[in-house]
């Protein structure tokens, strides 16, 4: 069985030594590097330490965070990232992703699904958390009901003129453009607008395109 070597970047040190323990007690898993910031990682790079996997909060001092992760992945890029971070928002998640990370733990998960991970991410796939994907999943069936509701709500029975103002109005035309864009006078496209407004219970063209854009009634 091929030995897996995993680089280990956590500031706490009670927490290092707890993640270490879980992975150490697989026969296939063995945690070659423990740093406490970013900066001792590249470090130990530099001096050719032989790794297969980095695991890294995202809090961290010194050098950490979403630009660590981007910088590690320029310099290390067959070296798969794994976050384990207590940072559970949508903005850190998408942007260690974007940044290079294959996957991303919440610190509250099992010893099973660390080890998962470890394993998923170093053969080359991609993982998020049980938790994190559920929450997703939640959001979207959410969404659909919502949509679901706003498709029976005559409130929200758009004609397909107004469909097409309201969309334009989104784009950043103004009125007059508008009028030219869909043959009609610049008079009947206020009137649209006004209409738009009032079903809406808006205060004004802003409020209606957010309103609209969180009812998904725009592309």
């Amino acid at each position: 069985m091929a030995l897996l070597k995993i680089l280990l970047a956590e500031d706490h040190h009670v927490v290092r030594n707890g993640i270490k323990l879980v992975l150490q007690s697989q026969a296939d898993l063995s945690v070659v590097g423990e740093y406490d910031n970013g900066q001792a990682v590249f470090e130990a790079m530099e001096q050719s330490i032989d790794a297969d996997l980095l695991i890294t909060d995202l809090d961290m001092p010194i050098k950490g965070g979403i630009s660590f992760i981007r910088e590690f992945a320029q310099h290390y890029p067959h070296l798969p990232i794994l976050v384990l971070t207590m940072l559970d928002d949508s903005r850190h998640l998408a942007e260690a992703f974007s940044a290079g990370a294959k996957g991303y733990l919440l610190k509250n998960i099992g010893a099973e699904e660390l080890i998962y991970a470890v394993r998923r991410t170093s053969a080359g796939g991609q993982y998020l958390c049980e938790e994190l994907s559920m929450r997703f999943v939640e959001q979207a069936i959410q969404e659909q009901h919502t949509k679901s509701s706003i498709a029976t709500d005559p409130q929200y029975d758009l004609s397909e003129r107004e469909s097409e103002v309201l969309q334009l109005l989104a784009d950043g035309y103004t009125n007059k453009e508008i009028a030219e864009q869909l043959f009609l006078s610049r008079r009947t496209v206020e009137g649209h607008r006004e209409n738009l407004i009032n079903r809406f219970g808006c205060r004004n063209t802003a409020v209606l395109i957010k309103r609209a854009t969180g009812l998904g009634l725009l592309r």
